[in-house]
């Protein structure tokens, strides 16, 4: 994810630490980023009626006694279109991988050969196109909401400095430092929902 690192920028002659107080703007950076990775998570858990791996991320298999993602089970390929296929390495996981991908709310039957699970994906009509495509929104504000929270715990921690001594100068510098990752991250996740829902709405 492209930031520019905030504390490498200093205004001509000034001191950053002149009240003796640095906000971690790559915690604030690596939290914003994690709400991203939860989107992209979600996202892949719709099905847009094109096969496709990642749609299986967010199905996990009860395997050794741990929940475990299918790529760590078998491998998984799309050689059609509207087909993913799952060869399972030990045979004694076929049953519970099956059962995870009936269980896991994508709305595929799958089909079994020997050690190779067979997941043919339906087409969608536009009507629940439409519906997905309102999901995926609602995943995104969620993912709003997250950086928003990111971004109030980085105004709280100016404020408190700035009770505390901190010039108003420097108030306002790490203030737009804050509101400038906030930014990028929300455009991001704006610019991940037109994509998704492109993607879903492409027959």
């Amino acid at each position: 994810m492209a930031y520019e690192h905030c504390k490498d920028r200093l205004r001509p002659g000034e001191s950053r630490m002149s009240d003796d107080f640095e906000l971690d703007t790559d915690d604030l950076k690596r939290r914003m980023e994690g709400a991203m990775a939860n989107l992209k998570t979600e996202f892949a858990s719709l099905r847009t009626g094109r096969a496709s791996g990642s749609m299986l991320e967010p199905v996990m298999v009860d395997a050794y006694g741990s929940m475990t993602p299918i790529n760590q089970v078998g491998t998984v390929n799309v050689p059609e279109p509207r087909m993913v296929t799952i060869n399972v390495w030990d045979k004694g996981l076929v049953g519970k991988v099956e059962k995870a991908i009936r269980e896991s709310g994508l709305g595929i039957n799958p089909q079994l050969n020997g050690t190779i699970i067979m997941l043919p994906i339906p087409e969608l009509n536009e009507e629940r196109r439409r519906e997905l495509g309102k999901v995926a929104g609602q995943y995104a504000e969620h993912a709003r909401v997250s950086i928003r929270n990111v971004r109030r715990d980085g105004m709280d921690q100016i404020k408190k400095a700035k009770a505390d001594g901190m010039s108003e100068d420097d108030q306002k510098f790490w203030e737009a430092e804050v509101q400038e990752l906030t930014d990028a991250s929300i455009k991001l996740v704006d610019t991940a929902l037109e994509t998704k829902q492109a993607e879903i709405m492409q027959v």
